[in-house]
């Protein structure tokens, strides 16, 4: 009977050797390196160790890296490594140089990691050096001449331009130049009618301003997708106009009514004033006569004389009252 006691040495051993050879495969990425040498890609297993090292994922670069010698992609270790330590991605590289050495497009590691980095995705950008895209502008409204409001809508076919991707500006520029393109034609021309009947030459006046410099694409054509009219602005302009217009009169008006309204109060004070003065001046005559009297520069006869003046007056007053009454009657008649 075998003795398990003496059998309990050589299973340690044999626990900790496959625990050391776990470990080591698991730092060592062995399966890779036998992958990467029958591609015939040269990579050390001190280079995957020293990869280990620096925290980069071996995989993110051979396996890249094998894609690329397949293809006869003239790239190396260190490339790829560091590209990747610089934050880019890798494999997102490799495949846009596939497709730009397939479609005959001339791009070199260096501007795809640029591009990557950049922000950019180069292998759409490589998609759209091959197939063009078209982006839509949103409905552009404008004013022709006559005062008619025009809307338009536009399809730009727009190809990637690899030259001027790295600090180019992207579609929100070429779509506002384009919007502005738009708002400028149709605002030169005359009547709306001509932009009806002559959509087509929108599309001539922006191709010749060359929108695209300084972006990341390649205008390819502007087609006028939709043409519509809208409302009659310089009507509106003019109504809008005219109801100022009537305001400010009216407030001129009023701004009269109450100066006259002003006058005609302070007028009517003054009246009252003098009549006031006048009464006061009345009151005063009866005080005068009796003074003059007895001081004797008044004399009763001139007194009497003067009492029968004023009762003249008076009939007179009211005997020319009454024919103008009776006039007035006679025209009513």
């Amino acid at each position: 009977m075998v003795n398990v006691f003496s059998l309990l040495p050589f299973l340690v051993m044999l626990f900790l050797i496959v625990v050391v050879f776990s470990v080591i495969f698991s730092f060592i990425p062995l399966r890779l390196w036998i992958a990467a040498l029958a591609a015939g890609v040269r990579v050390s297993l001190v280079n995957l160790i020293g990869m280990r090292l620096r925290r980069v994922v071996p995989s993110k670069v051979v396996e890249p890296l094998i894609k690329a010698t397949k293809a006869g992609l003239n790239v190396n270790v260190n490339n790829l490594e560091s590209h990747y330590l610089a934050g880019g991605n890798v494999d997102n590289v490799i495949n846009a140089l596939i497709a730009a050495q397939r479609a005959n497009i001339d791009l070199g590691f260096e501007r795809a990691a640029a591009i990557d980095l950049a922000g950019r995705e180069v292998l759409q950008a490589v998609q759209m050096s091959v197939n063009p895209k078209v982006i839509e502008t949103p409905v552009v409204a404008a004013v022709a001449i006559n005062g008619i409001e025009v809307k338009a809508k536009a399809r730009v076919t727009v190809r990637a331009n690899i030259e001027r991707l790295v600090g180019g500006a992207g579609e929100e520029t070429v779509i506002a130049r384009v919007g502005e393109g738009i708002v400028t034609t149709i605002g030169s021309s005359k009547s709306h009618k001509d932009v009806l009947e002559n959509p087509d030459e929108i599309s001539r006046t922006i191709l010749k301003k060359g929108l695209d410099s300084g972006t990341a694409f390649e205008i390819l054509s502007i087609d006028i997708a939709d043409v519509d009219v809208g409302e009659n602005i310089g009507a509106r302009l003019q109504t809008d106009q005219a109801e100022a217009d009537k305001r400010i009169a009216q407030a001129k008006a009023e701004e009269r009514r109450a100066m006259a309204a002003a006058r005609e109060q302070e007028m009517r004070a003054y009246v009252q004033e003098m009549r006031a003065k006048v009464v006061e001046a009345e009151a005063e005559i009866p005080k005068a006569m009796a003074q003059a009297l007895r001081e004797g520069k008044l004399g009763v006869m001139d007194y009497y004389n003067l009492q029968n003046i004023q009762s003249d007056t008076q009939m007179r007053g009211a005997i020319s009252k009454m024919g103008t009454d009776t006039e007035k009657k006679d025209d009513s008649k």
